[in-house]
């Protein structure tokens, strides 16, 4: 059951689960997040502004026409992104600045990379939590720019991949998703110009499989 986190006549905002796809691709072709939307509404030809990855919670904002979509677009940048997430390993600042230019692997066109050549790339982070039994660590974001992947391979660059994440890390038994959740999102209205801020109403709650890393609970 989607959570609806804010409607109007313009946008849609969406606690979207693990393991939903957000578009259709080659591989996922139906039953994605779009598609559930469209059966809702089948009047609306929604877009989605800030995808999130299959294996990664949280918030999504789809807009409802191609001028609300380009309206958004202008002010994304701006708008405030806060993630929450559990890596392996010790986080000992209690947060910092990572600043890696990303670009494509070229081994693997699929994965992003640290590379002398890429964008410039910059995410923001805070330690939360450390769990000494499972040797992991709670922290939250924000991503200054957007890059595909980049607080995946932010983190891992630093030593500290998202657990869970099997293409820049290891995936973990037993816990099919990413321990990554889009838990907040602030940004000016691109029609009223009213703020909205956005959380869900429930944090998913990682802890039974993660351990005391993850900050919230149920």
């Amino acid at each position: 059951m989607l959570e609806i986190l804010f409607e109007d006549e313009w946008l849609l905002a969406v606690d979207k689960p693990a393991g939903v796809v957000v578009h259709p691709t080659y591989k996922n072709v139906a039953g994605t997040l779009l598609d559930e939307l469209r059966a809702r509404q089948p009047g609306v030809m929604f877009s989605v502004v800030g995808r999130l990855d299959k294996l990664t919670s949280g918030i999504v904002v789809l807009a409802k026409s191609a001028d609300a979509h380009r309206a958004l677009q202008r002010i994304w940048a701006e708008a405030d992104k806060e993630y929450l997430a559990v890596v392996r390993g010790h986080v000992e600042a209690e947060g910092g600045r990572i600043d890696l230019p990303l670009g494509t692997d070229p081994a693997d066109r699929r994965r992003r990379i640290v590379r002398a050549d890429g964008a410039p790339s910059v995410t923001l982070f805070e330690r939360l939590a450390y769990d000494p039994s499972t040797d992991r660590s709670g922290v939250r974001c924000r991503p200054v720019t957007g890059r595909r992947h980049q607080i995946r391979v932010h983190l891992a660059a630093r030593g500290w991949p998202v657990v869970g994440d099997a293409v820049y890390g290891d995936a973990l038994e037993g816990f099919p998703r990413h321990a990554l959740h889009a838990w907040r999102l602030s940004f000016s209205h691109p029609v009223t110009e009213a703020r909205v801020d956005l959380s869900p109403t429930h944090v998913v709650d990682l802890s039974t499989y993660i351990g005391d890393a993850w900050p919230y609970r149920s």
